[in-house]
């Protein structure tokens, strides 16, 4: 795992005065080097887990010196891909990259669907000047670049080419994603000439001839429609066995390895199964101690977490989550490189930082397990979606009246509230706004710039890609396996452990298992009200029914009491009515009455007020600074 910074055009050296891989060493604290030319430059940072020698350092040129590479991620696969290598190739190290090197030289962009990981990468042709540069299936690796006819650059993380930029024009629409969402779907950036590559995408082109580029959809996870016809014991074996090779595989590792265990479901499993393919091995893994109180719809994960650590007979490291909010929200935005609004990547950054100082390189952890087989509270919503249609559009208005005047400082007035939302809107729009955290019209009356804007486009696009699947929770699944996962949970759990030079792996997304869980009957992914039914009934193999069927939680912290209490001062400075005119996106008014509404439960706004706290400290750090 690593952080790359690279470069195409005809003004290399000017990228190169601008830049710095210094702005990314956390990512690779190991080793780090650049090469350039007359027309690229291709730098890396290295955190060591595969092949610890000087042969798996980067950028790693193949023996002829015409093929160059910069790659962060790991290929889990890769031992078997050198198989259909081996005929070609004499290898000098055990580092998977080297193997992605040459299979990139033999088979180039078809490599890419025998990949089984997790990457963003660069591949450089030297003779010919082909580049191609690529971001995993399900964009577990994050990959931000700016592109024109002239030039094109690219990194890991948006602060490192940020400085580079001729002129930052910050995208008042996309600011209103994030207060929105929390987080911004698809490409988008707070930068107007800063994209995100998408999950399954490449660009590919010629440094000499920039006006060719092209940008390629190579991959789309298999929502088609179509289910497995087997018994319900039948898959849940298939199941098992799949996630067994999943865990298997990403334990692959020169260095050692750790587990996060919330006491979750998803976690506890994990674990489990590392546990029963090796029994005999210590593990150690990390929890946190939230002491979150009721009021924030949590329950106590710790207990939960001590319970499964006992029954597994592991090593268990409890973090308190002791944690200054005031100095911790700038540093977590700075890394963020995006004002995402969520506590939870504090308490990873927490845990990640604990975990190397007792010499652990690489975490484990069962972030997407409620993605692919349906854990969110809104999911279970779609149970009782059905009905809403038959209500007459006047009457449901008239229940979201009343539902409207609920107490939102209360957990039960929040969750009804969120329910009926969108009542008066049709099903799929309905669905959708799931996704909100504010009425349309409060947010549009909070930006100066109050032009329409369909919040929902990209979702529309997701739908086009999956013209067979008729499941609602199908079609829920793909929406939040392409934006609330990859733009939200996996940018924190990315960015934040590498913020200390640890690298998070996911089972959940091994490529096999997402593929077998697209198949799986979407009745036995929500059965009635259970949640991940057919995920439970594996963990009925490996785990305590008392840890399988407990309440839902979340990876949180008391936000809500944060932003009504401890963070008053942040809000008098950052959303003060001179900083706010000085800015230009926000209208001061509609910003005090937001606070004001949510301090008296009027509404639930704690989450969107966070959200302009993070869209200032990141206008502080990343525009007014260089």
């Amino acid at each position: 795992m690593c952080g790359i910074l690279g470069y195409f055009g005809n003004n290399v050296e000017s990228f190169y005065n601008s830049v710095s891989l210094d702005l990314i060493e956390h990512r690779g604290p190991d080793f780090k080097d650049f090469v350039k030319g007359n027309h690229y430059y291709l730098g890396q940072t290295r955190l060591s887990i595969l092949d610890l020698s000087v042969h798996g350092n980067q950028p790693m040129f193949s023996k002829d010196r015409k093929h160059v590479i910069i790659f962060n991620g790991e290929i889990y696969n890769h031992l078997d891909l050198r198989k259909d290598l081996l005929s070609d190739v004499s290898f000098i190290s055990t580092s998977d990259t080297e193997t992605l090197l040459y299979g990139l030289i033999k088979f180039g962009e078809k490599f890419l669907n025998k990949l089984n990981g997790i990457f963003a990468f660069s591949f450089f042709n030297l003779e010919t000047n082909d580049f191609l540069i690529a971001r995993d299936h399900f964009g577990v690796k994050p990959l931000y670049y700016y592109l024109s006819e002239e030039e094109i650059y690219f990194s890991s993380e948006l602060k490192a080419i940020s400085p580079y930029l001729k002129e930052k024009s910050v995208d008042s629409n996309t600011l209103k994603k994030y207060v929105n969402f929390l987080w911004s779907p698809g490409e988008d950036t707070p930068f107007k000439q800063i994209k995100k590559l998408l999950p399954g995408h490449f660009i590919k082109g010629n440094s000499l001839q920039l006006k060719n580029i092209i940008k390629v959809k190579y991959y789309s996870i298999p929502f088609i429609g179509e289910y497995l016809e087997n018994t319900e014991k039948e898959l849940v074996d298939l199941l098992d066995k799949i996630l067994l090779k999943a865990v298997k595989r990403q334990m692959l590792s020169d260095v050692p390895i750790g587990f996060f265990l919330s006491g979750g479901l998803d976690s506890s499993l994990i674990v489990a199964m590392a546990k029963s393919m090796y029994p005999d091995k210590s593990f150690e893994c990390y929890t946190i101690d939230t002491n979150l109180k009721d009021t924030e719809g949590f329950t106590d994960d710790l207990h939960y977490a001590k319970l499964v650590a006992k029954h597994l007979d592991v090593n268990l490291n409890i973090v308190n989550a002791n944690i200054d909010i005031l100095e911790s929200f700038d540093k977590v935005i700075y890394h963020l490189d995006e004002p995402q609004a969520d506590a939870a990547p504090i308490n990873v950054y927490n845990i990640c930082k604990e975990a190397r100082k007792d010499g652990i390189k690489v975490l484990i952890g069962g972030t997407a397990g409620d993605d692919l087989f349906s854990g969110y509270r809104r999911h279970q919503a779609l149970k009782i979606e059905k009905y809403f249609s038959n209500i007459p559009k006047s009457f449901r208005k008239g229940i979201k009246k009343v539902i409207s005047n609920l107490d939102k400082r209360t957990s039960i007035g929040r969750r009804l509230n969120k329910l009926a939302a969108n009542l008066e809107k049709d099903n799929e729009e309905r669905l959708m706004g799931y996704f909100s955290w504010l009425e349309e019209k409060r947010l549009k009356g909070l930006f100066r710039d109050n032009k329409d804007l369909d919040l929902f486009k990209y979702f529309k696009d997701l739908n086009k890609l999956i013209p067979n699947e008729i499941s609602p929770l199908n079609k829920m699944l793909f929406w939040e396996l392409n934006t609330f996962l990859v733009d939200h949970n996996l940018n924190y759990t990315d960015k934040l452990s590498m913020a200390v030079g640890v690298e998070v792996r996911v089972p959940f997304l091994d490529k096999e298992l997402v593929e077998f869980s697209t198949k799986i009957p979407p009745n036995l992914k929500l059965k009635g009200k259970e949640t991940k039914y057919i995920l439970k009934k594996v963990a009925e193999r490996y785990l305590p029914k008392e840890v399988i069927y407990r309440p839902k939680t979340g990876f949180g912290a008391p936000v809500r009491e944060w932003i009504t209490n401890d963070m008053e001062n942040l809000i008098n400075d950052y959303l003060s009515e001179e900083n706010i005119k000085n800015r230009g996106y926000l209208n001061y008014d509609k910003v005090v009455e937001l606070i004001d509404d949510n301090k008296k439960g009027k509404i639930d706004a704690s989450y969107p007020i966070w959200s302009l706290l993070a869209i200032e400290s990141w206008m502080r750090q990343f525009v007014d600074k260089d």
